[in-house]
């Protein structure tokens, strides 16, 4: 609309009455023999985990004072032809920017999914969409950092105004990092502590509507699917028929479905108690949001005041066991993710402690391939691989028998392996995992092992878990269920799965090589650094005071901790 002579003249778009791509820098206000241009922004929203419109405050920032606003997904082709992704991850993201653009649809806008490097990318859009204006979440792992300062850079030089936005974690982890002295906090305990000096963590912001769209528009030519379209199956070099169940749609109407039916089950979400979940159970005993949360289709920010509203004038669990506190947790690995140096490897990893793990090919693929002749550990594997996903204590037990408990290979190699196969794959928390399951990080109770027999029968006496994903064992009665080599021939032939030809022997006998590896890592705890030494101290410290269990520990031998000979649960 035109105002008087002497003011502001402001050019305002009605939402559908959207000018031709590159039209609205020509458009002109004649007075006089003078020309006045005054325009409002062209903005770019840069998505990359935050794959939603809720709780989107960098979006909302990007429509303020907007005429034109170009939603975009940058799909790097190293990543396909270099990085080892599972079908099942792919599927996921191709749903949720599928969703995305079926959502952005609504506002009368669209995805543009851009192919090519973002460094390559961002000058050709500035200059092809004269953009005054780039906006993207804040991402906190190391590539990220350096990708968007490379941008930010980039933007500086084409006079594009960035706007950063704190939204896919529950706090800004450099605030927590500063209030803890410049260092990331060691302990939950720690965290819980500065956390409780910055105040509950901030409202999500509204999904964006029309009524914000009002003044501002995307321009869309005919050929948008073809230019920017949803990537395929074959752009990224994936055969779809080789994915595997289609059990968590990937999208944020996926995920706000999710949570709404969790949501109900107040008496569930108030008693939930991490421990007390099954890792062997038929059916998910947890929420299984996770993979929603990593790609951002649901908001952490969502998520935890979702549950507050539950808990509100109810009896209910506290964290750490919680779900409020399973947020924490992921809270604690992002901050640590953050402040760490070299936080997803062994070497010039300050707080890790140095191990000489083995390298044996042989025994790391029976283990990714679910051949190791240990039913509930190829269970879990088998599980892994086709579905995406497994129960966390089920990644407890893999990543113990894969590391310190029996083979005694690296976490690093177990980390790659996770990357690849769960669609919750997040880098910061399979890092830190890791180093908590292997006892070079966070959790220095090494003579705690899991027994890849005895903790799954805890919880499934008859092994149906087992009898689901490896069912050539089925027919093994509950007696040798979790040791089928132990079975008899003739009941192993009236089975129908011979040991040892249609179904490995185990690869090591556990009750040695755990002692052995026990050996192993009490001369690691040795040579480690005396600031290490010192962290362990101080967490045996704090787990003393505080009279509540670790989720995330491993069963505790039934052993004395200053001795080696131990019998693993």
């Amino acid at each position: 609309m035109l105002h008087k002579e002497g003011e502001l003249v402001l050019v305002s778009l009605q939402l559908g009455d959207c000018l031709q791509e590159d039209s609205l820098a020509d458009l002109r206000l004649q007075r006089g023999s003078q020309v006045s241009l005054r325009m409002a922004h062209v903005s770019i929203h840069w998505f990359r985990k935050g794959l939603r419109l809720h709780d989107n405050p960098a979006l909302l920032a990007a429509m303020k004072n907007c005429a034109e606003i170009y939603p975009i997904f940058i799909l790097d082709p190293w990543f396909p032809k270099n990085m080892k992704v599972s079908i099942n991850r792919w599927r996921f993201l191709i749903e949720s920017l599928r969703d995305l653009d079926e959502s952005l649809k609504k506002l009368n806008s669209r995805l543009f999914v851009v192919r090519g490097r973002p460094a390559e990318v961002f000058p050709e859009l500035f200059m092809k969409w004269k953009v005054t204006q780039l906006a993207f979440e804040i991402d906190t792992e190391p590539y990220a950092r350096q990708r968007d300062a490379e941008v930010v850079r980039l933007a500086a030089e084409h006079g594009v105004q960035v706007i950063q936005k704190v939204s896919h974690t529950l706090y800004d982890t450099e605030r927590i990092i500063v209030e803890n002295n410049g260092k990331a906090p060691l302990t939950y305990t720690r965290l819980q502590t500065l956390l409780a000096s910055l105040g509950p963590p901030k409202q999500p912001v509204p999904a964006p509507n029309l009524e914000d769209m009002k003044d501002c528009c995307t321009p869309v030519k005919e050929d948008h699917d073809q230019e920017y379209g949803i990537p395929s199956y074959e752009e990224l070099g994936q055969d779809p028929k080789t994915a595997g169940p289609h059990l968590y749609p990937g999208g944020e109407t996926e995920a706000l479905a999710r949570l709404n039916l969790h949501m109900k089950r107040t008496s569930w979400v108030c008693n939930f108690k991490k421990p007390e979940t099954h890792p062997n159970s038929l059916t998910p005993s947890t929420t299984v949001l996770s993979p929603y949360v990593k790609f951002g289709c649901l908001s952490v920010r969502m998520f935890w005041w979702k549950l507050t509203e539950v808990y509100q004038g109810r009896k209910h669990s506290d964290p750490p066991v919680s779900l409020h506190g399973q947020l924490l947790w992921r809270e604690f690995f992002y901050t640590a993710g953050a402040g760490i140096p070299n936080f997803d490897r062994m070497e010039n990893n300050p707080v890790c402690v140095q191990v000489d793990w083995d390298n044996n090919q042989e025994y790391l693929r029976a283990w990714r391939e679910g051949r190791t002749g240990y039913p509930f550990i190829d269970a879990i594997m088998t599980q892994l691989r086709t579905e995406g996903w497994i129960h966390h204590l089920a990644r407890h037990a893999v990543a113990c028998f894969l590391t310190r408990g029996d083979l005694w290979i690296s976490w690093e190699e177990g980390q790659k392996v996770f990357e690849e196969l769960l669609l919750d794959a997040d880098w910061s928390l399979n890092a830190a995992n890791w180093q908590w399951l292997s006892a070079s990080a966070f959790f220095h109770q090494f003579f705690r092992v899991y027994s890849p027999v005895a903790f799954g029968k805890k919880t499934d006496k008859n092994g149906e878990y087992i009898k689901k994903y490896l069912p050539f064992l089925r027919k093994f009665p509950s007696d040798y269920i979790y040791e089928p080599w132990k079975a008899p021939r003739s009941l192993q032939e009236c089975a129908g799965c011979i040991i040892g030809q249609d179904y490995p022997k185990p690869i090591v006998e556990h009750e040695k090589v755990y002692k052995r590896n026990l050996e192993r890592m009490k001369a690691a705890y040795a040579r480690r650094s005396p600031n290490l030494a010192v962290q362990a101290k101080d967490e045996v410290s704090q787990k003393k005071g505080v009279n509540r269990k670790r989720p995330e520990a491993p069963i505790k031998a039934k052993v004395q901790a200053k001795k080696v000979k131990t019998k693993s649960s």
